[in-house]
């Protein structure tokens, strides 16, 4: 996943680069909106299609709320501290850090409502958060505890962080992660123009 969005980027950067005419320039706004409502149609499907998270919501009770709502005010509160030191207004910073490790949405979004670079902020932003949860998981299923494995990956806990958590945790964890991805996959394209609004 990460590989291909990086190469996605960098095939991107060569075309644009190269080969792609500056006639096309006024239609890329509306080409990437077009994708956009494509990627959040096909998202609410998937969501639609994962029937068994409705079942699982009042056996998981609390676990469910609880943990994405730490996610949210962590990832809030990091945004907050970037902000201040790079000099990032702060709602931007808080728009970026609502793409939770969604890197291809939250790019795309913020790339539409303010400019190329930060989306492009936010795009890499969100691939070292998904790579550090990658390499963090293990430590942090031994040394702290299996639920908190959960929060580095924020939205990719639903799916490329799964098999991870999987792996160092247990089949409980496993239900509230993907549970968790799901509730902050579907919060993504609510939570970025929102904060990018203020």
């Amino acid at each position: 996943m990460t590989r291909l969005s990086l190469f996605s980027m960098l095939f991107g950067i060569i075309a644009g680069c190269f080969f792609i005419p500056d006639s096309f320039l006024p239609h890329m706004n509306q080409a990437m909106s077009i994708i956009l409502n494509g990627i959040i149609f096909f998202i609410g499907i998937d969501i639609g299609l994962n029937k068994h998270m409705f079942k699982n919501l009042r056996k998981y009770g609390k676990l469910i709320i609880y943990i994405p709502v730490g996610i949210i005010v962590g990832s809030l509160g990091g945004g907050c501290l970037a902000g201040l030191i790079f000099h990032i207004p702060m709602n931007i910073s808080f728009a970026i850090a609502s793409g939770f490790g969604w890197a291809s949405l939250s790019g795309i979004i913020l790339t539409n409502l303010h400019n190329v670079e930060i989306g492009t902020i936010a795009f890499l932003t969100n691939i070292f958060r998904w790579t550090i949860s990658m390499i963090s998981i293990p430590y942090i299923a031994e040394y702290l505890n299996f639920y908190t494995t959960i929060a580095p990956a924020g939205a990719t806990s639903m799916d490329s962080a799964l098999p991870m958590i999987s792996k160092n945790t247990c089949t409980e964890v496993v239900v509230v992660s993907l549970l968790n991805g799901m509730i902050l996959t579907f919060l993504v394209p609510i939570l970025v123009p929102f904060f990018y609004s203020f």
